[in-house]
C-alpha cells in the first residue's frame, strides 16, 4: 500500500484520522471516479481530511487529483483483490467514515467496515430493480441479492435522485426516511473554464451545420443505436458527434454506414475534456434506456446547451424539471427523438448555466458533509 499527497505514510495520530476515506476501484475514466476527485476536493477545500483509496491507482484520471487530496493506492489490479489492503488500511488509519463512491465498491466496503468498526456510507448511483431485470449472469444476480440484503446494515445510504431512493426503499425492504437523496456534484469549479478550452474539431467551426451531440460509453444502457436512428429521421441539416468508447462501437458503426451517414456522424472516441464540445454543440441528446442520475445531462446545462433527453428512469425528469429546462422524450421512440431534436435545432436557444447551481460541487459536498459527520463515531 502506497500513498501520495498531503501525507507519506498512514498515521495512528488520532487528530489526524480523515473524516472521510472515499473508495473507488480505480482512476480510470469513468463518472464514478469523477465524482470522487470532485468531492474530494471539495471536502478538503471545506477544512474536512480526506483520503481518496483507490484499489489501482494508475489511471489518466490521477493527474486530475488535487495534491491537497490524500491518494492511498492499494496495489490491487482487482477489486476482490483489494480486501485485505483495505482492511488494513482501515485498521491503520482508522478513517472516521468509508465511503464507497462507485456502486460496484460498496460490498468489499461493508465487509470491511464490519470488521473494523469503521462507518460506511453507501452511495447508490443507479436504478437497482432496472438492474436486477436486465442480470444476464449468475454472478451479477449474486452481487444484487447480496447488495439488497447487505444495503440494509449500511450506516447510511445516499441516493442521487428522488427515483433512486424510492426503488432502493422498495428493492431492499427499506423504510424510504432511511434513504438520503443527494445529488451527484457534477458541476466542479473548473467546468467554466475548461468549457472555453480550444476546440480543434473542424465541424464546431463558425459558419458550419449545428452539430446534434452524445457523450457516453458505447452500451446498452446509452443507446446510441436510437440516437442514430432519430438523426437519420432529421429535416434539419445537421451533424452528429458521439463521444466515447466501448463494446457497441462496430455495431454502431456499421448502422452508420448502413445509413448513408457516414460523412454526418462522428464517433471519435473519448475525450478528456468534453466540456468544451457541449459549450459549442446546438443540442446535446440523451438517448438512454435507463439511468441513475445522468451527470453529463447536468453538465450540459452548466454548459448552457439546449438539451432533449428521453424520459427513461431515472433522473432525466427531476434534472428537467418535468420538461421545464429541456424537451423529454418516450424512451424507444425515434420518431419522437427526431421530432424534438428537429424542433430544438429550429429554436437555437442556449440555456442559462445557473439552473444547475444544485448540482455545484460546493453545494453538494456540504450536504455529504452533514452525513459524515451524522455517522461518526
Amino acid at each position: 500500500m502506497t500513498t501520495s499527497g498531503a501525507l507519506s505514510r498512514p498515521t495512528r495520530d488520532r487528530t489526524e484520522r480523515p473524516l472521510a476515506a472515499l473508495f473507488v476501484p480505480s482512476l480510470a475514466m469513468g463518472g464514478g471516479e469523477r465524482i470522487s476527485i470532485a468531492l474530494a476536493q471539495e471536502l478538503v477545500d471545506q477544512g474536512v481530511g480526506v483520503d481518496l483509496v483507490v484499489a489501482d491507482a494508475r489511471g489518466p484520471l490521477r493527474a486530475e487529483v488535487p495534491p491537497q487530496v490524500t491518494v492511498v493506492d492499494l496495489g490491487a489490479t482487482r477489486l476482490r483483490a483489494a480486501a485485505p489492503a483495505l482492511v488494513r488500511y482501515l485498521r491503520s488509519r482508522r478513517p472516521r467514515t468509508l465511503v464507497p463512491t462507485v456502486e460496484h465498491a460498496s460490498l468489499l466496503s461493508l465487509a470491511a467496515g464490519r470488521l473494523t468498526g469503521v462507518p460506511v456510507v453507501v452511495r447508490v448511483a443507479n436504478t437497482l430493480s432496472l438492474l436486477d431485470a436486465r442480470a444476464s449472469s449468475r454472478k451479477d444476480r449474486v452481487v444484487l441479492a447480496l447488495a439488497r440484503r447487505l444495503y440494509r446494515g449500511a450506516d447510511a445510504l445516499v441516493a442521487c435522485s428522488e427515483g433512486m431512493a424510492d426503488d432502493l426503499a422498495a428493492y431492499c425492504g427499506l423504510p424510504r426516511d432511511r434513504i438520503q437523496v443527494i445529488p451527484n456534484p457534477s458541476v466542479g469549479r473548473d467546468l467554466a473554464a475548461r468549457a472555453a478550452e480550444q476546440l480543434d474539431h473542424p465541424w464546431f467551426r463558425p459558419g458550419e451545420p449545428p452539430v446534434v451531440l452524445g457523450i457516453g460509453r458505447l452500451a446498452p444502457q446509452k443507446n446510441f443505436p436510437l440516437l442514430i436512428d432519430a438523426f437519420a429521421r432529421l429535416d434539419t441539416p445537421a451533424r452528429l458527434v458521439v463521444l466515447g468508447e466501448g463494446p457497441e462501437r462496430p455495431g454502431l458503426e456499421e448502422q452508420v454506414r448502413s445509413l448513408g451517414l457516414a460523412d454526418r456522424v462522428d464517433l471519435p472516441g473519448l475525450d478528456p475534456n468534453p466540456y468544451r464540445y457541449l459549450a459549442r454543440a446546438a443540442v446535446f441528446a440523451l438517448s438512454s434506456s435507463w439511468e441513475g442520475l445522468p451527470g453529463v445531462l447536468i453538465e450540459a446545462l452548466a454548459c448552457g446547451c439546449d438539451v432533449v433527453a428521453t424520459d427513461c428512469p431515472s433522473g432525466p425528469r427531476e434534472i428537467l424539471r418535468g420538461g421545464e429546462l429541456g424537451r423529454l422524450v418516450p424512451v424507444d421512440d425515434p420518431a419522437a427523438l427526431a421530432a424534438a431534436l428537429d424542433e430544438r435545432l429550429g429554436a437555437g436557444e442556449r440555456v442559462d448555466p445557473r439552473v444547475a447551481a444544485p448540482y455545484h460541487a460546493d453545494v453538494v459536498a456540504r450536504r455529504y458533509l452533514a452525513v459524515l459527520r451524522g455517522v461518526t463515531r
